[in-house]
């Protein structure tokens, strides 16, 4: 077990530079979607350079002897010296002699947010993939927590693990899912941000490495770079996971523990096969890695039946290293700050006890208004999904119209699309689309690695038809004004959800 060790923020990178190599049949199989079978030296660079940009080779890492690739390529050394050299010239790649050469991003394309906090009135706000509260249901909560609450009010009302039939509703929930969940195993958090951090705190320490999807939650990552982690980044793309990677990366790095977003995973919406979760489950037991599992938009499944929770699949007794994470933000609503952590109970008294000297305990108030919303969770779904599914196709339709040039896959579940503009401008065009009243994250806030998912942007389906309608327009006017050169308001804080 891993003992009370909560660690302080530092403000030390959080990417694992070190031990990073690519080898050269690696290379040459994500090469061939990219540059072709037999690339020119002109194609072999910039298929590095669009490998880098998407994640799917993270930064500092080396890459292979000349002589190893032009043989795994089956092409002339010379053409593979161009190519390098090319990199190093347009500042993608640096060498140093005996030590070889690894990927590096140019000097300016390394871009911050957007600092947009407040957004104002005016300004449509697709930063924040979140859906408003269901007003009715929402409502009839709080009625029903008022009648509740006189019976807490002479209590002093601190819960470091949570209301106990909170806990216990959390916990029913998990068994009809399919995971068996005594109450003792979950601990009740202000929202799945304090979840994360908290078992990222407990479960490692800085400079301990932390297997990380590439595209992942922004927030998570900052946790991680705060608490002076390392990173070990593995892509995740429009084809999903590549498990023989992870695997890979498990047994090579060996990381203390792996975070994940195995359903309608965030940014990029995919969710995860069933055979895959089970490999990972198998691999990270044999390395001894926990895994942290965000299941904070698993109920948000729009064309398919929602998952199983990830933990339910783990063999007799690997089950304990994972800890599952979830909230109510997505489903109803971010404003409660109602979230929860399920793993085995030795665990939970470790994280309460972490928990104490930051906040002590949560809301009663939200508490037993989220007790309610969980009661009828079923109702609010039956609702809310169909709603969000034709919010997804509108989006879909509206951006097909205007803004033709951009691609994505429709994800099956989840709350945005990940888009691919085609050319590394969403830092800018974010930058400049506030101008126009539209706030929204580039890719790039979204990557393990800085400066990496530059053509990508995540657009979120959250907002009415009508509201996403003329973001889209306002998207296309700025792209057909120019994006110019702007640089982040300063002192202002950046985030997103």
């Amino acid at each position: 077990m891993a003992g009370n060790r909560v660690v302080h923020a530092l403000n030390t990178p959080g990417t694992d530079s070190m031990n990073r190599s690519l080898g050269s049949r690696r290379l040459a199989g994500l090469l061939a979607v990219t540059a072709g079978e037999r690339p020119g030296y002109r194609a072999l660079a910039q298929g590095v350079r669009t490998l880098l940009l998407d994640g799917r080779i993270p930064l500092h890492t080396r890459l292979p002897a000349e002589r190893e690739l032009a043989t795994a390529l089956g092409v002339s050394r010379a053409t593979v010296t161009a190519a390098y050299d090319l990199l190093r010239e347009g500042g993608y790649a640096r060498s140093r002699r005996g030590a070889g050469t690894w990927t590096e991003l140019p000097e300016g394309q390394r871009p911050a947010s957007v600092a947009v906090f407040p957004a104002g009135d005016d300004v449509i706000d697709l930063a924040v993939a979140a859906p408003g509260a269901p007003e009715a249901e929402l409502a009839d909560a709080l009625a029903a927590a008022s009648t509740l609450l006189p019976r807490h009010a002479s209590t002093p009302g601190y819960h470091p693990y949570g209301l106990p039939e909170l806990r216990a509703a959390v916990a029913e929930r998990f068994t009809r899912r399919g995971l068996p969940t005594l109450p003792e195993q979950i601990l009740i958090t202000s929202g799945a941000q304090q979840a994360v951090s908290l078992t990222l705190g407990l479960l490692a320490r800085a400079g301990d490495r932390v297997l990380v999807e590439n595209p992942s939650y922004p927030n998570a990552l900052d946790a991680l770079n705060r608490g002076g982690m390392r990173a070990t980044p593995v892509p995740v793309t429009d084809g999903g996971w590549d498990t023989d990677l992870f695997e890979s990366a498990l047994r090579q790095t060996a990381p203390r523990l792996a975070y994940l977003i195995p359903d309608f995973h965030n940014p990029t919406g995919r969710l995860m096969p069933r055979e895959q979760r089970v490999r990972l489950l198998e691999a990270a037991r044999a390395t001894g890695t926990w895994l942290v599992v965000d299941e904070t938009v698993a109920d948000i499944a729009l064309d398919v039946p929602a998952p199983a929770p990830f933990a339910s699949l783990a063999a007799h007794g690997a089950g304990e290293q994972v800890v599952t994470v979830g909230s109510l933000s997505k489903t109803h609503w971010g404003g409660l700050r109602i979230g929860w952590v399920r793993a085995g109970s030795r665990l939970i008294t470790e994280l309460a006890t972490a928990r104490v000297p930051f906040d002590m305990s949560g809301s009663v108030l939200d508490q037993l208004v989220a007790l309610r919303l969980l009661d009828r969770m079923d109702e609010v779904l039956s609702e809310r999904l169909p709603r969000m599914r034709a919010q997804r196709d509108a989006l879909a339709e509206d951006l097909a119209r205007e803004l033709p040039e951009w691609r994505w896959q429709l994800p099956p579940g989840g709350l945005s699309l990940w888009i691919d503009l085609g050319r590394p401008i969403a830092s800018a065009l974010a930058r400049a689309a506030l101008r126009h009243g539209v706030r929204i994250e580039g890719g790039s806030r979204f990557g393990a690695d800085p400066g990496t998912h530059e053509h990508r942007l995540r657009f979120p389906y959250t907002q009415p038809p009508e509201v996403a309608r003329e973001a889209v327009h306002r998207l296309a006017q700025t792209l057909a004004d120019g994006l110019g050169t702007t640089g982040d308001e300063p002192g202002r804080p950046h985030w997103v959800a």
